[in-house]
């Protein structure tokens, strides 16, 4: 059974107008501070319940690779004291391609970090300030070719179906990437999120998003070109050789156990749901007082954790493994999906059984957050 650690790091340099994660702008940070408030919060998740040695570390944000390479290996260092390591642990940092967080990775690679997430977002310059990123394309793949020397396996993010985006103008920028080496690689459309920039600026009509019909054709020429480039989809924007698939988002994604620390982290672990304070000064008040972040750790009910485990594990193209879940929640399968639904979309197609384990077809992720309210059922969800 893995376990994971998440570290959340929450500033950034400027707000990305899709962005809707927990990342804030300051003025000035007090490295000290923010040291011992980690490691608080990290002893907290410690004590927590019985220890066994981490499968995978990830440093989220925010911006992580802003922070000092020594912080980065404190916290690792600490980790490795409190759990212990899985001996191919791997260890996640997301990174912004800028040329002074670049100059980072050779000391971040020192501290203990053996994969990183890059967020290039774009190749192009255009694309890159209507998204608001602070770099160009000449910075993005410079820190990606230093990204590669200093690291063992490299990530990088793009974002697709952007307002007026054509098949030929997305497929010459994924053929580009697919082209630079990387065994993984995140594809996003772009999604308009309530409360960013991005929405105000719809609704003032300074823009149209890419309409559902086009992002469609989109998201299908992204299955093709990746996995005819050997890097298939295994989650539904998440593309891998195999054997470099993200071991920390599969570690959600089988719905096994994981901590989160740092302001708005959330876990899953021991049968508990746990959240901390999100805006920073926040959570830094609560360490100082309690000797923690958290803000609320609430039981999860035997039916909230398996619907939990169903909607997670559907979105691999792997699926789940229906009896497995049934046995480790203690429902029967046909109280886990829906079978006269399942059969009705297995005969349209859209979703597969093999023995035990059932999934979505490629065919089906298109309509995998519709195929999700179908098959399990709304007794289950809202338990």
């Amino acid at each position: 059974m893995s376990r994971a650690l998440y570290i959340h790091w929450p500033f950034c340099l400027a707000k990305c107008p899709y962005c809707d994660f927990n990342s804030h702008v300051r003025a000035g940070i007090d490295v000290d501070l923010w040291r011992g408030a980690l490691l608080a919060d990290m002893a907290r998740e410690a004590g927590a319940g019985p220890t066994q040695p981490l499968t995978s570390i990830f440093f989220g944000g925010g911006t992580p690779s802003l922070m000092p390479p020594a912080l980065v290996g404190a916290l690792l260092d600490e980790a490795e004291r409190r759990w212990g390591f899985a001996e191919s642990i791997e260890i996640t940092l997301e990174a912004n391609p800028s040329s002074v967080e670049a100059a980072n990775f050779a000391q971040l690679a020192g501290a203990g970090i053996n994969r990183v997430s890059l967020g290039l977002q774009s190749l192009e310059d255009e694309p890159l300030r209507f998204l608001g990123r602070l770099h160009d394309a000449r910075e993005g793949l410079e820190a990606l070719e230093t990204a590669q020397r200093h690291f063992a396996r490299v990530s990088f993010d793009l974002i697709y179906a952007l307002p007026g985006q054509t098949p030929e103008q997305w497929s010459a920028q994924l053929s580009r990437a697919l082209g630079m080496g990387t065994g993984h690689l995140s594809l996003y459309q772009l999604t308009i999120e309530p409360g960013t920039r991005f929405e105000t600026m719809v609704r003032q009509g300074q823009f149209r998003p890419l309409d559902e019909d086009a992002a469609a054709d989109l998201f299908a020429l992204t299955r093709q070109m990746t996995r005819e480039a050997g890097l298939p989809a295994y989650e539904i924007s998440n593309h891998a050789r195999p054997g470099e698939e993200s071991r920390h988002n599969l570690t959600y994604w089988r719905y096994q156990d994981y901590h989160g620390i740092g302001p708005g982290a959330h876990g899953r672990r021991f049968g508990q749901a746990t959240t901390r304070h999100r805006k920073p000064e926040n959570w830094l008040a609560a360490v100082s007082e309690r000797g923690h972040g958290t803000q609320d750790e609430v039981p999860l009910g035997a039916a909230e954790q398996a619907s939990e485990a169903m909607l997670m594990g559907l979105r691999l193209a792997e699926g789940v493994d229906l009896a497995a879940i049934a046995a480790r929640f203690g429902f029967a399968e046909a109280e886990l999906c829906d079978p006269a639904k399942f059969a009705f979309y297995a005969a349209q197609g859209l979703v597969w059984r093999e023995g035990n384990r059932i999934g979505v077809t490629e065919a089906g992720m298109p309509l995998l957050d519709g195929l999700l309210g179908e098959l399990v059922p709304a007794a289950l969800v809202e338990a």
